[in-house]
């Protein structure tokens, strides 16, 4: 399995986020990522890749990966998003930009089709929560990440049973326009659009985070081309709340291609798997060509932000399910904040996949 990695991912270090009306130090570290890179120095499971990042046809086609699945005035928002942040005040280069007022779009009357001029109301607008830090080096390392993402793709529609990116920060909180859930480019859905650019006719997309998916739910809601599964932590209780309910069913030409699958906190490893055994019925029953895996490992037991209980060696048995499916799979990374464990679970779940995939 080839691993593609993310050389800018240091570049992205939030000093804090806001949890509960308090600064906190952020969960979502560079660690995460070193940990699984240093897992698979040890257990080798193929090549250890970085994406082109600096020729000419490489950066045009990564451009025309990312506003296949984002708006063009957010990418453009992300971009310059620090220069101005540094503008509103020369102090604020030695802080994170996080939000701090939100439009409310569907109640009230707040408009968001006229943007203000003020940065501090635009970053609002664009993101959904204030504990995701906006820092100096966040539109390299998301604009990387997601090269990964489209270098794995990449390697998938050339014949590979499967590939990963391993990359940070995350993605699949990030819509069309906004971001959250320490998640900027959502590289699981430039991974299936991707591959539906490549001829692949159906996608399914497969996220097992405890976190719901709402990100790619919403790029791919209306579609019937591409079906989205999560199986996650019930949003009546956990982040990020306001989807991932079991009766979003997709809306328009996507009617049915959505699923959720919310688990009450504490769920264990024989619930869980009931409901990735449905996950995958699923995909079989869309009759999905290819596979994308948003791969949070935060399903952990000792996960400081989650709450079911796996353990190390039951993402084994996760990633021979998901090699189960028989389809060609591109796994991003995304959750796992147990950040000493990160990189076993991770593995674990690639060698599972790889080892049950084998002719």
């Amino acid at each position: 399995m080839k691993t593609f990695h993310n050389p800018e991912h240091t570049r992205h270090v939030g000093q804090h986020e806001m949890f509960r009306g308090k600064l906190v130090a952020c969960h979502e570290v560079p660690a995460r990522l070193d940990h699984v890179l240093a897992e698979l120095q040890r257990r080798p499971l193929g090549p250890l890749l970085t994406p082109d990042l600096t020729s000419a046809p490489a950066s045009t086609a990564l451009d025309a990966a990312l506003a296949r699945v984002h708006s063009a005035d957010y990418l453009a928002f992300l971009a310059g998003a620090w220069a101005e942040w540094v503008a509103m005040d020369p102090a604020n280069a030695h802080q994170d930009a996080l939000p701090s007022v939100w439009p409310l779009p569907h109640r009230h009357g707040f408009r968001t089709d006229r943007l203000p001029s003020n940065f501090a109301a635009r970053l609002g607008a664009y993101s959904f929560d204030s504990g995701s830090p906006l820092t100096a080096g966040t539109w390299v390392a998301a604009r990387a990440g997601a090269a990964c993402a489209l270098a794995a793709t990449q390697a998938v529609l050339a014949g590979e049973r499967s590939a990963f990116a391993l990359t940070r920060p995350p993605g699949h909180h990030a819509g069309p326009d906004f971001f959250g859930g320490y998640c900027f480019i959502n590289n699981a859905a430039v991974a299936a659009q991707a591959l539906r650019d490549g001829g692949v006719s159906r996608v399914a997309v497969l996220d097992v985070d405890y976190h719901h998916g709402n990100g790619t739910q919403t790029i791919f809601y209306e579609r019937a081309d591409v079906l989205t599964v999560s199986l996650h932590g019930d949003p009546a209780t956990e982040y990020p709340f306001f989807l991932g309910h079991a009766d979003e069913r997709g809306a328009g030409a996507g009617e049915g291609c959505n699923l959720n699958l919310p688990l009450p906190r504490g769920t264990g490893l024989a619930t869980w798997r009931a409901a990735l055994d449905s996950a995958l019925q699923a995909v079989a029953d869309f009759g999905a060509q290819a596979l994308v895996v948003p791969l949070g490992l935060d399903t952990f037991a000792g996960d400081p932000i989650s709450g079911f209980t796996l353990h190390s060696a039951d993402y084994l048995g996760i990633g021979a399910a998901l090699a189960g499916a028989g389809l060609p799979t591109v796994f991003t990374f995304e959750g796992g904040y147990a950040v000493d464990e990160v990189g076993v679970n991770a593995v674990n779940v690639l060698q599972g996949f790889q080892h049950a995939a084998a002719p």
